[in-house]
């Protein structure tokens, strides 16, 4: 299904099956992936602790919902900003282009420069992480189905439900997945 390896701006889609409980029914967006490894962003968890509690200037500049988000298991008390720049022929101090008008924003910004600069932009705190070949590995095992992302899915306000929706839109047996139900008789 996911024959591809994923690079910067795909999703990972967390499979059906026995999970391990820290990526289940994740949607991960791919912020870099080569021979050292790969690493992302979970888009469909919210941190336990509000966004106002760590940085609070920051909540009237991210996308709704204005929440933290989590983004992984790996340096949970470390955050990352992934942002979307207004202006492409620009490129705002503390940003790093990724893939289309997405990179990455220093926090360490200031605000006054943040102000008008960019469209959407979310705060996840940690990320997740894979060693070199481990993503590999995972991707041989069915863990993870790599697909294409949509702007909305990395910035839209209804994260609860991205896991299905990413589903749904793909073809064949990818979209069949998208109305599992956690009670196995009922599938």
């Amino acid at each position: 299904m996911s024959a591809r390896q994923p690079r910067p701006g795909d999703l990972l889609v967390a499979a059906i099956g026995p999970g391990d409980g820290v990526f289940d029914r994740t949607v991960v967006l791919v912020l870099d992936a080569d021979g050292d490894g790969a690493l992302g962003v979970v888009l469909n968890q919210l941190a336990d602790l509000p966004l106002s509690a760590v940085l609070p200037d920051w909540v009237e500049r991210v996308s709704e919902p204005k929440v933290l988000f989590r983004g992984g298991p790996v340096s949970p008390n470390g955050a990352i900003c992934v942002a979307a720049v207004a202006d492409r022929s620009e490129e705002p101090p503390g940003f790093r282009p990724l893939f289309g008008t997405v990179g990455l924003l220093h926090l360490d910004t200031p605000l006054e420069i943040v102000a008008g600069a960019y469209d959407d932009m979310r705060i996840f705190a940690g990320y997740a992480g894979w060693s070199p070949g481990q993503l590999e590995s995972e991707l041989a095992d069915r863990r993870w189905y790599v697909v294409p992302s949509r702007y909305d899915d990395i910035f839209g306000p209804d994260p609860a439900t991205l896991w299905r929706r990413v589903l749904r839109r793909q073809p064949n047996r990818l979209a069949f997945l998208s109305s599992w139900t956690e009670d196995a008789e009922l599938n």
